[in-house]
């Protein structure tokens, strides 16, 4: 599952699964911020996929959380239909006796992940997932407490302790309820656009923390930068979209010069500054023109352009499209039913 799921379904299946002694936020969070990011993504895209959200567990019996709120599967995991999306909960207690307890569930978490599901998976809840052997021979990340007897456990899985998020293929780990909610908005961000994913970040999320795509541990990617001021930048350029703000200016913010700056950042990223910051605004102006109505002039002002024309000559420069062109071609293919 990537990027296009937007323009490849009309309906998108999410499983949440349950088990005793679950933590009950580890479920109600995927729920809540999915159904705003599907409300966010209708209100701009009528045509927008809609979520069938399913909770699974290994028999249709009420489970039990530590919060003692009961909580009812909607179907037993031997008749489950294949989700695209799988959320797997974190434990208060140690996985370990109820791993044993839930084969079939073990059992059908590897089977749709091999018929091409995501999983997701938060907290000691990534023990499911490397007990199904998703995680052999890749990295994941799980809560602190467990690091240990994870890896005598499961010696096997490349564990990354110092990740909040780790990715690989189709499989995602979250150390934290926090890491949990922003690999949410990345995934929302994936079936209905990056406005959509922002709104709900903003709603969910007031405290400023670093993006999930500058906290995971990408499998095959190489090592984040650890130029801790040339992050700040970088979060803060993601941030404000909508700025106009020149290098000059971003550089003065944050005391310091406009060569260092351009110096460090290429260092760090491989990429100029400027071309970095034109690429941000660009990639959010394809996602208006393709999941809004918003007029040109509108877009161009949403990602800071205040002269249309300069930045119809800048996305054609880069797209070998006109912002016109772009969205009729992107809609077209969005709404095509071949």
């Amino acid at each position: 599952m990537n990027r296009n799921i937007r323009q490849q379904r009309k309906k998108v299946r999410v499983a949440l699964i349950l088990y005793d002694h679950m933590l009950a936020t580890s479920v109600s969070l995927p729920v809540e911020m999915l159904r705003a990011g599907e409300a966010a993504g209708l209100q701009q895209n009528k045509e927008a996929p809609r979520l069938i959200i399913e909770m699974v567990a290994e028999h249709q019996k009420p489970v039990t959380t530590r919060a003692l709120i009961k909580l009812v599967p909607d179907v037993a995991v031997a008749k489950a239909r294949q989700p695209d999306f799988a959320f797997i909960p974190s434990l208060w207690r140690n996985p370990r006796p109820l791993l044993k307890r839930l084969p079939n569930l073990i059992t059908w978490l590897n089977d749709i992940w091999q018929q091409g599901s995501t999983v997701i998976g938060g907290g000691t809840g990534v023990c499911f997932m490397a007990e199904a052997g998703l995680l052999n021979n890749r990295p994941a990340t799980t809560h602190w407490h467990y690091v240990e007897q994870f890896k005598r456990d499961y010696p096997q899985v490349h564990l990354k302790p110092d990740f909040f998020i780790t990715q690989s293929d189709r499989i995602y780990c979250a150390a934290s309820l926090n890491a949990l909610a922003d690999i949410i908005v990345h995934i929302i961000a994936q079936v209905y656009g990056k406005v959509a994913a922002q709104t709900v970040e903003r709603n969910f999320s007031h405290e400023i923390r670093k993006p999930y795509e500058e906290q995971r541990y990408l499998e095959g990617a190489a090592d984040r930068h650890s130029d801790e001021l040339i992050s700040q930048i970088q979060f803060w350029m993601q941030t404000n979209i909508s700025s106009d703000a020149s290098l000059a200016t971003i550089a003065e913010q944050f005391e310091i010069s406009v060569r260092s700056l351009t110096r460090r950042f290429k260092q760090a990223n491989g990429i100029s500054a400027y071309k970095y910051w034109q690429q941000l605004k660009l990639e959010v102006a394809k996602d208006l023109l393709t999941s809004s109505n918003l007029s040109i002039q509108e877009v161009a002002f949403q990602v800071g352009f205040q002269d249309q024309s300069h930045f119809t000559r800048l996305f054609k420069k880069n797209m070998a499209s006109t912002p016109k062109d772009y969205r009729v071609i992107a809609k077209k293919k969005l709404f095509s039913t071949h």
